[in-house]
């Protein structure tokens, strides 16, 4: 029996060696953990169409809030105008300066880094491919000059209900690590690890509103690919799903396959974006709740647990042009200067949570960016625009940088709204 059990001890070790030797990514990574950081959305789909104007026509605007453009290289007309009667312009994500000046406002203000959106469309071979490669290799490259961390997050937005699964995201993900080197990139090695592993997001299931179920893409199949690859596997895995995912309910199918899934998985992260508001009283008191249940499950099957904090919501534009019987108003989840923010920040601070997602760095479709947006944004018959409520274009960058240092325990967590000296 001993010689038996050295034997198959000697060939789970060989066997693990053959698997590291076999593996593509780094071995090493200045970010070997999601712990201690906050991280955030990284949209990266602004880009001009035809003939190089973005957002020509504004009867057709599906953005809520208004770049602050003064400090980028490139930008681009609108067929919109500022108050001064001058052309309103606007950024291309697939520019290397747009996405290199992005993480340099990383690394001022102290947000930790961000989770690359790939939408499922981009995982087939189309133009959204090439676009959304072109940006995450600028990313990539931005990361490593700013230390930044950098992860990839597939969004299943998109993903059809017809016969359609998951594999394309494997094929996507080969492709990532042969041809990008996603997860040992040049220079400074900064991908976002998470017990030692290359961290891959996969967010969008257990949402009833979906034309696809959690039984019927292949889920089971991609992450066993991503946990179990000799080659390209070998990785931690974090789901993004609804906020009552724990309990079945409300924003969530009621399936307990999903909780079949998600005990796979090293991180959960519920998507909080709409679920509260400041204009409800006490609504805290429910974020809090929530957030508490959530990690008291989370540690009882030993997974982790990340909250997602979001500076307001609007999405008034995009409502009025796709669904005109529904026209949502303007700053519906308002930001109150900051304050609905940092409530967020300190409730899961304060309930203990040891990493933050924030919901998005750009994403000015929804009005949930927190990067630089103006105060004067432009002026319109037919579009509008949120506004910063009088405080700097930074505010969000520079609240988010607060909540890093107080995560970390740089500076005391405090409940007032930080105020700059």
């Amino acid at each position: 029996m001993k010689k038996i059990s050295f034997c198959v001890l000697v060939g789970l070790l060989v066997c693990s060696q053959v698997m590291v030797s076999q593996s593509k990514h780094a071995k090493v990574t200045k970010y070997p953990s999601y712990k201690g950081l906050v991280m955030a959305g990284y949209q990266g789909w602004f880009r001009p169409r035809g003939d190089g104007k973005m957002y020509p026509d504004e009867s057709k605007i599906h953005i809520d809030m208004w770049p602050d453009v003064s400090e980028y290289e490139k930008t681009y007309p609108t067929g919109l105008r500022l108050a001064d009667g001058s052309i309103a312009r606007f950024f291309n994500s697939t520019d290397k300066s747009t996405v290199d000046l992005h993480f340099k406002w990383m690394k001022e203000y102290g947000l930790d880094g961000v989770f690359m959106q790939r939408f499922f469309n981009a995982t087939r071979k189309t133009e959204e491919k090439a676009a959304s490669t072109i940006v995450l290799r600028h990313a990539l490259e931005a990361a490593s000059k700013y230390d930044r961390a950098i992860a990839v997050m597939y969004d299943l937005s998109g993903l059809n209900a017809s016969g359609e699964d998951c594999s394309s995201i494997i094929e996507d993900w080969k492709y990532l690590v042969d041809s990008l080197n996603v997860t040992n990139q040049k220079g400074t090695k900064t991908y976002l690890f998470h017990h030692g592993k290359p961290l891959v997001a996969i967010w969008g299931i257990g949402f009833p509103d979906r034309p696809y179920t959690v039984r019927n893409i292949g889920i089971q199949r991609l992450i066993d690919f991503l946990k179990n690859d000799p080659k390209y596997g070998g990785c931690s895995i974090m789901l993004g799903v609804p906020t009552f995912w724990r309990d079945l309910n409300s924003d969530c199918v009621n399936d307990p396959y999903l909780h079949q899934i998600i005990k796979q998985a090293d991180i959960v992260l519920p998507w909080m974006v709409q679920r509260f508001s400041p204009l409800l009283h006490n609504d805290m008191d429910r974020y809090r709740d929530v957030m508490l249940g959530d990690m008291k499950w989370c540690s009882e099957n030993n997974i982790d647990y990340v909250p997602c904090v979001y500076p307001g919501f609007s999405w008034h534009n995009l409502s009025r042009s796709e669904f005109p019987d529904d026209v949502k108003p303007v700053g519906s989840i308002p930001r109150q200067g900051g304050r609905f923010f940092w409530q967020q920040i300190f409730t899961a601070l304060v309930s203990g949570a040891d990493m933050l997602y924030v919901a998005m760095f750009d994403e000015v479709n929804e009005g949930t960016a927190i990067f630089k947006c103006t105060d004067n944004p432009p002026v319109s018959n037919t579009a509008q625009f949120i506004n910063m409520d009088g405080k700097p274009s930074d505010q969000y960058l520079w609240l988010t940088g607060e909540a890093a240092r107080m995560l970390r325990k740089e500076k005391p967590l405090s409940m007032k709204l930080p105020e700059r000296k």
